[in-house]
Order: C-alpha cells, then structure tokens, then sequence
C-alpha cells in the first residue's frame, strides 16, 4: 500500500521522512509505516486546528486592546505572539500569511510599549535591541529543524539528536547548531563521534560537522 506523505508537513511527519532510508538512523527506524505516518499527521493536524483556534482568539484580544493598557497585559500579549511565531514555524500547511499576521500584531504591540517607554533613551535603545534579537530568531525558525528542536513536544529524541543534526543540509544544521551552549556540544560531539564510529562509510563526507562541534 503506498504511502501519502503532505505536500507540507508538519513537525511529526518531517520527522519519520528525516528516519526514512536513512542509515545515520537504527534499522528499524528507516521504514515508515502506514500506521506511523497517519498517527504523525493526525496529531499534526489537531496540533494545527488548536493553533489556529488560540490565534484567532489572541488577534482579539491584541484588536481589543485599549490605549491605557496595562504594561503587564501587553508584555503578555508581545511573549504569546512570539511564542504563536515559534509554534507557526513547525506546523503543517504554509504558514507564511499566519506568520506575516504575527508580525504585523507584533508591530502594533511594540507600538503600545514605545510610548509606553516615553523618552526614556535605554529603554529605547533596549527595544531596539529586543527587536534585532526578534527578527534574528525569526530568521532562524525558517529552517524546519530549528522549529522542530524548540518546540515544548519535539518529535526529534535526545538519543536521536546526533543523527538528526549530521541528517540535515549544511545551512540547517548551522542554524540548529546556534542553539546550543559549549557544554551541549561537547555532550554532541561525543554522540556524533560515537555514531560516525558505527558508520565508517560516512565519516569522510561528515568530518566538516564533527569539526564544528569543537569546543571554540
């Protein structure tokens, strides 16, 4: 029976394509099965109908937002949209227009916490700066796996992160790799050594990403 894998997956899908005839991965994980690859994209989809359903109560409540707001609430509102952007990244379907949504209520938002901050020049300059760290990390969630490794549920297990990392294009797995402090790498190096180990064939062509997850 063929398999019907998304034109767009999402995080849970993407995740058993990354294991599918993938020798970094255990034998038993290379084959997706009919049962596996449902699961993924029915708990895919309810993950997406529940976004949706709080996104749209949460462009409310920015559209309700009075001029004499408390900081508080708008604060609130600013940490649950980047969080609604994080999640966006690794859900199924095209997100684009959600993501450009987000965006534009987040500029409203920050509206509210400029003339909140008056003239006052480091809080200026501290939202300058909250805004540069925004947009980069949004940068970053352009890449499936940085999305999938943030997420409170990640599909991708601690004991498959190294095959993981060495399984995605070079520029991905620099994004990924941001993510993580010295010691986490110094944890990744072990593991991708361990793996590479197990896989002389491949350690050649993988040597450049074990030399990156040298402590600098």
């Amino acid at each position: 029976m063929p398999l019907h894998f998304s034109e767009k997956p999402g995080r849970r899908e993407r995740h058993l394509l990354r294991k599918q005839n993938n020798p970094l991965f255990p034998q038993s994980q290379r084959q997706i099965s009919s049962g596996a690859l449902e699961q993924a994209q029915r708990l895919d989809h309810e993950e997406l109908v529940e976004f949706i359903t709080q996104f749209r109560k949460l462009i409310l409540e920015v559209a309700e937002l009075q001029p004499n707001a408390e900081s508080g609430l708008i604060l609130s509102l600013k940490e649950r949209l980047d969080k609604c952007y994080e999640q966006s990244a690794g859900l199924a379907d095209d997100q684009r227009e959600t993501q450009q949504a987000i965006v534009k209520l987040q500029q409203l938002i920050m509206a509210a916490v400029r003339k909140g901050a008056g003239d006052d020049p480091i809080a200026l300059q501290e939202l300058v700066q909250e805004e540069r760290a925004r947009s980069a990390h949004f940068e970053l969630l352009a890449f499936p796996l940085v999305a999938d490794l943030l997420a409170p549920d990640s599909p991708v297990g601690a004991n498959e992160l190294a095959a993981t990392l060495l399984s995605v294009p070079q520029k991905e797995f620099d994004a990924a790799l941001s993510l993580f402090d010295e010691d986490q790498r110094v944890l990744l190096q072990r593991d991708v050594e361990a793996l590479l180990s197990e896989l002389p064939g491949t350690a050649d062509t993988l040597h450049p990403r074990l030399a990156q997850l040298q402590p600098r």
